[in-house]
């Protein structure tokens, strides 16, 4: 996902316009334009505001984390919460937790075949 993607995003969970963003930001609200469409990059100093505005890092929307990719992208918050409680287990316990699922959504495929 690139910075424009992200910014984007950040934006829209947050239900900002470009406008208000750029108001929050003290940015043109066509530079938020051309920012979120790829076609130019906001100086560190503009990003930072941008960023702040956002509640996010600037090392967020630069490169993105697998964390932050991990709670924008699943929606349910109590499954989030239960894969980060995963994550913590022993490898032996992961692996388990791991044949499950695969095994969950094996089974729910061959249901979904079988009915279509």
């Amino acid at each position: 996902m690139s910075l424009a993607v992200r910014l984007k995003n950040a934006r829209k969970e947050k239900d900002l316009s470009q406008q208000e963003l750029a108001k929050l930001s003290n940015v043109h609200y066509s530079n938020i334009g051309r920012y979120e469409r790829g076609d130019a990059k906001p100086s560190a100093e503009v990003l930072n505001r941008i960023a702040q505005a956002l509640d996010a890092s600037p090392d967020y929307l630069i490169n993105g984390t697998l964390q932050d990719k991990a709670d924008s992208s699943i929606s349910d918050n109590e499954l989030l919460i239960m894969f980060k409680k995963v994550e913590k287990l022993p490898d032996d316990k992961k692996r388990l937790v791991k044949e499950f699922l695969d095994s969950f959504l094996f089974k729910d495929n061959v249901h979904r075949q079988l009915a279509g």
